[in-house]
Formats: structure tokens, sequence, C-alpha cells
């Protein structure tokens, strides 16, 4: 069981690290100066750039799924605060060369790709390659560009922009022209292109000493699938339930193809492993193609949304659709511990035949005394006698605890239901503390 107070010193020692190398370059200019006379906006100007790609470098260490950076927030809140941490470093970078600009026209003259010496064509190419990135990010759906096109480009455009980026500062040799502080960039640009040699080169490996095979595929209501996957060679994984695991299949797991999954099975249990899967895509609709036997490769376990890091009275767990798997994992895992505590599951779904687990739970609500289960039917059958509609306030009012503390609520749905509920729990006044959210969309 994870120690939720050490959690939050290790948390706030990242964010201290995190701010401090990212600050760097500033602090620098404060330990030891540049030599003078080149005016406030020059200066100004340097000071953005340097933070923007010393953001830009911390960004390779934020993605390669480091447990020990991840584990105090969940992969999925890194993730979401590196998709908004490149943004604010895409604006700085980008402020770099247009208060030049404006500064000093002369500055103008290094657009000039042709004619430009190499530090500034080094410049440029990075900026493209850094407004390449962000474009494909922020509008990859509009763009329809699928996963692993994006993927790949993603991280061809991340090393472009970074890599020219330091070539573009050292060729400028304005504040690296002393050693140690070119050493310094030079250990930042280590920490940045490991990070990427760890999480392409080396993971994979370790993976790959760790095989799983396919057992069986399990078709699920609601157009999902259950794909059990036996260890091979190895005991398995051991994880937490609500956490969830990258899938590799069919394929080596250097292959830039690989899909993040919720565990749907019991996480004490180690000779299988079960992940549901929704088929809503090119890969999720091939599941239920996927023969027995097919190799497969797990990247996991991941993510903080596990009531097993907290200590609690009872739990409410709230979900739409697919959203259910890691909740079916932790009530399938406190079944087997025999724990006793109460848990109010409440699930939402656009029909009675799309209730994915509905047998299983219908059995797990006769065998355990401690669960409590509400269906929430968009569009119920006749003679429906549960609840219809939607999760909002007033049914939430009906059936969480009137008693707020010691409970811990876990939500996983689509955006838009997670934003209601969580809306929804706030005027009921859930304390912020007890809600933990677990998002879909970790790309």
């Amino acid at each position: 069981m994870f120690q939720r107070k050490n959690f939050w010193v290790v948390g706030i020692f990242w964010i201290a690290l995190h701010l401090l190398l990212t600050l760097s370059p500033l602090l620098i200019l404060l330990i030891q100066p540049a030599p003078s006379g080149r005016g406030f906006w020059i200066e100004f100007s340097a000071a953005f750039g340097y933070v923007g790609l010393a953001m830009m470098m911390l960004q390779f260490a934020l993605t390669a799924r480091f447990d020990a950076i991840a584990a105090p927030y969940g992969i999925d809140i890194v993730l979401q605060y590196h998709r908004y941490i490149t943004q604010v470093a895409f604006a700085l970078i980008l402020a770099h060369p247009i208060i030049l600009f404006f500064h000093d026209r002369q500055y103008l003259q290094a657009l000039n790709f042709f004619a430009a010496p190499w530090r500034a064509k080094f410049a440029i190419l990075s900026t493209i390659a850094l407004i390449l990135l962000v474009v494909t990010s922020v509008w990859r759906q509009k763009l329809k560009l699928n996963y692993e096109v994006w993927r790949t480009s993603h991280g061809i455009f991340a090393v472009t922009a970074v890599g020219l980026g330091l070539a573009h500062a050292f060729g400028v040799n304005y504040y690296l022209v002393l050693p140690w502080k070119a050493l310094l960039w030079t250990l930042l640009a280590f920490v940045a292109f490991g990070s990427l040699i760890y999480v392409r080169l080396l993971k994979p490996w370790l993976m790959m000493q760790k095989p799983y095979r396919v057992e069986t595929v399990v078709p699920q209501r609601g157009n999902a699938w259950t794909l059990v996957l036996r260890p091979q060679g190895h005991e398995g994984i051991r994880f937490s339930p609500g956490q969830f695991a990258w899938l590799t299949l069919d394929r080596s797991p250097y292959h830039i193809q690989e899909h993040p999954f919720s565990f749907s099975s019991n996480g004490d249990r180690t000779d299988q492993v079960a992940l549901t899967i929704k088929a809503v895509g090119d890969f999720t609709n091939k599941i239920k193609h996927i023969q027995p036997g097919t190799k497969a490769f797990l990247d996991g376990p991941h993510g903080a949304f596990t009531p097993d890091q907290f200590s609690f009275t009872g739990l409410v767990l709230i979900a739409n659709g697919v959203g259910v798997t890691p909740m079916f994992s932790i009530l399938v895992t406190f079944a087997q511990r025999g724990d006793r505590r109460p848990i109010h599951l409440i699930y939402a779904n656009a029909s009675w035949e799309n209730v994915a687990f509905r047998e299983e739970l219908e059995y797990l609500n006769k065998q355990l005394e401690s669960l409590s289960v509400t269906h929430v039917i968009k569009k119920p059958p006749e003679n429906w006698a549960g609840e219809s509609g939607y999760i909002n306030k007033e049914l939430l009012a009906r059936h969480i605890p009137s008693d707020r503390e010691g409970w811990r609520y876990f939500l996983c749905g689509s955006p838009r239901f997670l934003a209601e509920v969580e809306k929804a729990l706030h005027e009921l006044e859930v304390p912020a503390k007890y809600i933990h959210i677990e998002h879909f969309n970790l790309v």
C-alpha cells in the first residue's frame, strides 16, 4: 500500500526540481552575469529563449513514464501538464525573436535563410519544427492524423526542435562562453536525450524480457472486448486495481504502435491479466479478431487512480460506458481480498444492452453485502424501475453518503461526463481532496 504522505513530499520535490531546472538560465545570470552592453530588451528576449528551451528539454523526462515522477500525481496529470507547459514554452520561444525584431529591425536579416549564419539557420529550422509539433498535437483530430503517424512525427519534431535549439544557443556562444555554463546545458541535454533513449530503447528491451501471450478474447456488452493475457517465462506483474498499462500486440515493443488501457482483472493475481477495450478506432476495432497465442507486451502498471494508496471508510465509484473498466478491477480485487468496506457503484449507459460487465456486476452485487450498484440508463427498457436519464446533482444526492468524511470518490468516463459529475459533487459539498479522476485520453 502506498504512503500518501510520502507522495506529497515526493510530489513537491519534483515540482521544485522542475522549477529550478527551468529557471536555471536566469539563475546562472544572477550568479555570474554575461558581458554587458547589449541592452535590456535583448537580454529580456534571450531570457525568454533560454527558459523556453529548458522547458522543452525537460519534456522528454516528463513523457518517459518514470514511475518515480508520475506516482505522486498520476501519469494522466503528468501528460496534461506536458501539453500545457509545451504551449507555454512555445510562446516563450516565439517571443524571443519577435522581441528582437521589434527592438532592432536589423535582426530581420536573419530570416534570409540562405544568407543567414548557421546559428540563425538552426534557430529558423528549430522554430519551424516546434510550430509543426504544436500544430499537429493541438489539432491532431482535425488534421485526421492517426495515432501512429502523429506519434512518429511528434518525436521527430521534438528532437529536431530541441537539438537545433541547442545548436543555436551554442552557436551564439554568448551566455555559454564559460565552460561551466556550457557543462550545465550539456547535462540538461543529457537528461533530455537520455530520457528519450530510455523510453525508446531501454524500456522496450526490458519489456521483451517479460512477454505475454493472448489466452482468450472475451466479448462484452457495449461493443467492448476483454483481452486476457498470460505471462510467458516470468511471474507476471502485480498492479493496484484502477491502474493501466500500454499494450503492444503482435509486434516488437520497439514498434511505435502501443496504446494505454485499464486493467479489468484482479490486481493481486499475477498469473494472468485482463484489459477491457471498447472498439472505437482503427486499433481497437481489431481486438475482436486477435487470435489466442498472439504475442503481447505490457509497459506498466501506471497510474495513481487506485484506492490502494488511501485510507477510507468507503468508496463511491462513478463511471459511464467503458469507464467502468478500472472500477470493475477495483471490485473484483476487493472481493478476492475479502474487503468489507462499503462500495457504491453508480454506472451510466445509453441502454441496458450496452452495460459492460452487466452479468458480472449482478453476481458481485449478490455476493458482496458491502456493494451496491446503481445503473443509470439514458433510454431504459419498458417497466424499468431504476434510475434513468443522466447522472446529475439530484441523482447523486439520492445515492452518495450523507456523511462526506472518510469516503473516496473515483470518476472515470468521457470528458464531458467527468466535468459534469465533478461539478455536481462540488455543489454537493464533497471536498475536492476526496475526488479522484481518470481521463480516457492520454495521448
